[in-house]
């Protein structure tokens, strides 16, 4: 019987704390910098033409989905369903082989950004986003600094999942 060593290295786990920790702490001091220096709905210009520091709350689920749809217990459920989902990624996250850094390190940006989100929802019932993105009269939506770790630790599990799953594979 082979004796597996993969979960042996206690430096990806701490790897995997600080860069969680990481993304939660300047997750959580932006939003409060925002929610304490901006009324809601205010608006700073940073870049003309391109971005804005615009204070808002998401009361629905990514990308405002449901935000303007109110039914019993929405946060509640909103929460419920993200605290599953956090832990279903970690779990996953845990029984990967330590070989497989970059997946468990695109798992940690995302896990991250879904606390802090999280910490939102389950404290004031909606997440505060700020970072306003456009260009004319276009507007992407508006997202945060969590919203923005969940983005790179997607990306980094597509290139995992393309250019070293193929390495794995051969």
């Amino acid at each position: 019987m082979a004796i597996n060593n993969d979960r042996r290295n206690p430096y990806q786990h701490w790897l995997i704390i600080v860069i969680v920790l990481t993304i939660v702490v300047l997750d959580q001091v932006s939003k409060y910098a925002i929610r304490t220096n901006f009324e809601l709905y205010e608006s700073v210009t940073v870049i003309v033409g391109s971005f804005n520091l615009t204070y808002i709350e998401n009361t629905g689920a990514a990308f405002g989905l449901l935000s303007n749809v109110s039914f019993p217990f929405k946060t509640t459920i909103l929460a419920l369903a993200a605290t599953i989902a956090l832990l279903f990624i970690a779990f996953y996250m845990v029984t990967l082989p330590s070989s497989q850094w970059i997946a468990r390190t695109g798992l940690s940006c995302i896990l991250g950004g879904a606390i802090g989100n999280l910490i939102d929802r389950i404290t004031t019932g909606a997440v505060v986003d700020f970072i306003d993105l456009y260009w004319r009269g276009w507007h992407f939506w508006a997202f945060n600094v969590a919203d923005t770790a969940i983005t790179v630790g997607v990306i980094i599990m597509i290139i995992d999942l393309f250019w070293t799953g193929k390495h794995r594979a051969s």
